[in-house]
């Protein structure tokens, strides 16, 4: 199948779970032949893989743990060696000697389907499937987001600029979507418990030396629109955040709690 027997939507879809990772072996086979034969789908490719890259690089680099790796590398370095083929055929076609006129009988050989159990176990060892994982746990994330972006609670007029608010952990809490009149809505990813007394205070930052200006309060983790139609026009790598301030708000206008999530934004895609 060439580019012309795609729809425009199939081709961009095609181009982005490439870059994801989340094509069947066929889709991937069919994406790679158009990598390298047309020059509009690797221009497409490369075009998804930089909105990507401004997605992850809200997201703060996280290190496996020593003793994890230790581990994993200890599994791998006690894993048998697989019999050659040869040795395997070899094994098949070798029969037990038998009383003449009778038929031979082959060998016992290992069963070609392997157990649950040993199944799991040699999958356990396999450390392409870690790194399988871990990309498909990055892949969630992303999608995840997405999902929020496009989906339900994101219908409507399209983004102009988004941001991934992350925890302090790495984890992604809320995501700001950013209209181009002006307005914009703060969607949490999690439940944030908010002391009594307290409130969570919703800032951006455009100008270091403006300061940060809050733009919302809110007592709870829930979807609320954010006015920034006083405020300069929405920039790439704007910041927002949220802090955990007096009830009422913080009483010096900048922020005087902790920051319980932030992120900068980009064009959406």
């Amino acid at each position: 199948m060439s580019a012309q027997d795609l729809t425009p939507e199939d081709f961009d879809r095609l181009a982005a779970e490439h870059v994801l990772g989340l094509l069947d072996a066929d889709e991937e086979v069919r994406a790679a032949a158009l990598v390298k034969d047309d020059p509009a789908f690797r221009a497409a490719v490369e075009d998804w893989r930089a909105r990507f890259a401004e997605l992850d690089a809200t997201a703060l680099p996280l290190e496996a743990p020593d003793a994890l790796l230790a581990r994993i590398s200890a599994t791998l370095d006690a894993t048998p060696a697989a019999a050659p083929e040869a040795e395997v055929e070899r094994a098949r076609l070798r029969s037990v000697e038998t009383p003449a006129g009778t038929a031979a009988r082959p060998a016992t050989l290992p069963p070609l389907v392997p157990s649950p159990a040993g199944a799991f176990s040699a999958l356990w060892r396999n450390l392409g499937f870690w790194r399988f994982a871990s990309f498909a746990g990055a892949a969630a994330t992303v999608l995840l987001a997405l999902g929020v972006i496009i989906g339900p609670l994101g219908r409507g007029p399209a983004p102009a600029f988004v941001a991934v608010l992350m925890s302090p952990q790495g984890e992604p809490a809320a995501v700001v979507n950013a209209f181009a009149d002006g307005t914009a809505e703060l969607i949490p990813l999690r439940t944030i418990p908010v002391p009594e007394g307290r409130t969570l205070e919703v800032w951006t930052l455009w100008d270091p030396a403006r300061g940060p200006v809050s733009i919302g309060l809110t007592g709870e983790a829930r979807t609320i629109r954010l006015n920034l139609r006083d405020l300069p026009r929405t920039a790439p790598n704007q910041l927002f955040e949220i802090t955990l301030e007096p009830q009422g708000g913080s009483p010096v206008g900048r922020p005087t709690g902790p920051v319980l999530m932030k992120g900068t934004t980009s064009v959406a895609l």
